[in-house]
């Protein structure tokens, strides 16, 4: 399939992602180069200079929301894409709201408990639609033991699923990036038709 092709299919498709920080800004750039339409984009947090090690934002967006920024650099990456943007905290009761016409969800979180919050909101409210979540990207090198796995058929999970971040085991960006790559690479397979959703557990 040609790119053109790919494109043109990915443009009808809508993908909600769920943080805006390392994971969720890399895999939003990812997904706007390979021609997704549609992306909803929720977290209320702002760009601080701490965040430019790993994360898709640069020094002149200090200070700014984070929503804000990456939707900024965005639409500079491809002039077309439709972007819905909240600057909230998830929770239980908006993403219901937020997220009810996505096609995908990728879960892109740092605390533990909102990845929980949202894998068991998502997938109980919409148990057919895929969530694509990241799990274990602290650190730097062992490229060997990041992996996808499939749950099912409607969770993935990406990462080495066991590396916390902590202060002597910080997230940089070449790990968080491959892990981010990996959940847009799975939404582009999945809404190629191309994933068989074979359970890897």
């Amino acid at each position: 399939m040609k790119f053109s092709e790919i494109k043109e299919h990915l443009g009808t498709f809508t993908v909600g992602i769920a943080g805006a920080g390392g994971l969720g800004s890399n895999c939003a750039i990812a997904l706007a180069r390979s021609g997704i339409g549609h992306l909803v984009i929720a977290d209320y947090d702002t760009v601080e200079s701490s965040n430019l090690n790993r994360q898709y934002y640069f020094t002149c967006q200090v200070g700014m929301k984070k929503t804000e920024a990456l939707k900024e650099n965005l639409i500079k990456v491809n002039p077309k894409i439709v972007i819905d943007i909240y600057d909230t905290k998830l929770n239980p009761a908006n993403i219901p709201v937020i997220y009810n016409e996505c096609d995908i969800i990728v879960e892109a979180f740092d605390s533990p408990d909102m990845k929980e919050m949202l894998a068991e909101t998502a997938l109980s409210l919409w148990p057919e639609r895929p969530l694509i979540m990241g799990s274990g990207l602290a650190g730097y090198g062992r490229n060997n033991i990041l992996k996808q796995r499939n749950i099912g058929n409607n969770l993935i999970v990406c990462g080495d699923e066991e590396s916390e971040t902590s202060d002597q085991l910080p997230p940089m960006a070449p790990r968080v990036g491959v892990v981010a790559n990996m959940q847009a690479n799975a939404v582009v397979e999945i809404l190629l038709k191309q994933n068989t959703y074979e359970n890897n557990s």
